[in-house]
């Protein structure tokens, strides 16, 4: 199984899809992968499968690495469009998160203060207080939200722990339009054989419905991209994803898709 695992605590830059020019930050360590989600679709491969030996970058440690390479880009003349929290899982599993943003926000603003900065979260820790707030900072808040369907998010997003779907929506809806939606819609089935395929209309009304609730800055549909670590998964087409965001626009929504 080919799975991508990301350096720590500074990855990149590279070419976002939808972010320009990123610079990642991974607060997860960088032999392994830490999440609160277990996707069928996971680039970092299964939970099981990555455990990390080492151990998550201290508060400090991220701040040195990125002022480090941030100096670097700036003596290089290569400026990044976004400083961006992904990586080996979830960002907001780091203890000392809520820090770690206001540092890297003092780090951006002075090297970079035309970077934006981005977190890319599956939303399940942000009914923490320390967690939403520190989202409510950040230029980019990405929250995750691949169908209201809890049936199917229990099979394909896995979540590692208690998923309360509504608390989670009603947090959504609490940054009050501070946040952008990204769904990742797909095909194929499951290690069961059971259909993944969240395209269809009996997963996108009530997702644009809920979508339309929640009232973000924006919504960012995507598909697969790099190989997955189950492999009967299929890709949408760009037909699907048009046809999904010309239905949020339709609602007002700002809405793209990046195939």
């Amino acid at each position: 199984m080919s799975t991508i695992i990301y350096p720590s605590p500074i990855f990149g830059p590279i070419k976002s899809r939808r972010l320009g020019i990123s610079l990642g930050i991974n607060l997860l360590p960088g032999d392994g992968k830490v999440c609160t989600f277990d996707c069928i679709y996971c680039e970092c491969g299964f939970n099981a499968e990555r455990r990390p030996k080492e151990k998550m970058p201290t508060r400090h440690e991220v701040a040195h690495a990125l002022e480090q390479k941030l100096t670097q880009m700036l003596a290089e003349n290569i400026a990044p469009d976004v400083l961006t929290f992904a990586g080996n899982g979830e960002p907001t599993a780091h203890p000392d998160f809520a820090g770690i943003i206001d540092d890297t926000l003092s780090l951006r603003d002075r090297y970079f203060p035309n970077a934006k900065v981005s977190v890319l979260t599956n939303a399940t820790r942000i009914d923490r207080t320390e967690v939403h707030e520190a989202l409510k900072k950040v230029d980019n808040n990405i929250v995750k939200l691949d169908t209201v369907d809890v049936n199917y998010i229990t099979r394909v997003d896995r979540p590692m722990g208690r998923y309360d779907l509504g608390k989670l929506m009603t947090c959504m809806r609490n940054f009050k339009g501070h946040c952008v939606i990204q769904t990742m819609f797909m095909k194929g089935t499951d290690a069961k054989g059971i259909s993944v395929d969240n395209t269809t209309d009996e997963y996108v009304e009530p997702w644009i419905n809920a979508v339309a609730d929640i009232a973000p800055r924006e919504v960012m549909i995507y598909t697969i991209d790099r190989e997955t670590p189950l492999h009967n998964l299929q890709k949408a087409t760009p037909k699907e994803l048009d046809s999904i965001v010309t239905r949020l626009q339709a609602r007002g929504i700002k809405a793209s898709a990046s195939y």
